[in-house]
């Protein structure tokens, strides 16, 4: 025997697009979802490159000074900052001598130069005093000993 289909009624009408609406709404999520990482992934990848050619720029920098260690003098020539805004986005170098006292008698030893790159990345407004901006810094010992010929 036969059973006629019957009318659902009411109470089942629209399940099928609330179903379909639902899954929409869930395949839009996954995809904002993964839009959203590479939008970071391409904003690390930015920041990866500037790094990288901060420490390069500061590599140079000290490289530079260890092949002009002669006259000792020259060295003071690099101390300063500079702009460097057509290497890396808002960019400075600066280079600044540290006089350390190694032997605890008060006698300063010379010849340790700290170098610090600094850049803003597009798009970004660092604060007037912001101590949490990029940077690479690196310290150079370009002379740290001397040596004495006895004649004889």
């Amino acid at each position: 025997m036969k059973h006629p289909l019957t009318n659902s009624g009411p109470a089942q009408q629209g399940v099928v697009i609330i179903e379909a609406m639902i899954a929409i709404l869930i395949f839009s999520v996954g995809v904002l979802g993964i839009v959203g990482m590479q939008a970071n992934m391409i904003k690390n990848t930015s920041d990866s490159n500037y790094r990288s050619e901060a420490s390069y720029i500061a590599q140079q920098t000290i490289g530079t000074m260890w092949s002009d260690t002669f006259p000792v003098s020259n060295l003071d020539n690099y101390v300063g900052v500079d702009d460097i805004s057509t290497l890396l986005p808002g960019g400075k170098r600066s280079v600044n001598k540290l006089d350390v006292v190694t032997d605890g008698t008060g006698t300063i030893v010379g010849g340790s130069f700290r170098v610090t790159v600094g850049w803003t990345a597009p798009g970004e407004t660092p604060a007037a005093n912001d101590t949490t901006a990029p940077c690479f810094m690196t310290v150079a010992h370009c002379f740290s000993t001397t040596a004495t010929i006895a004649g004889g």
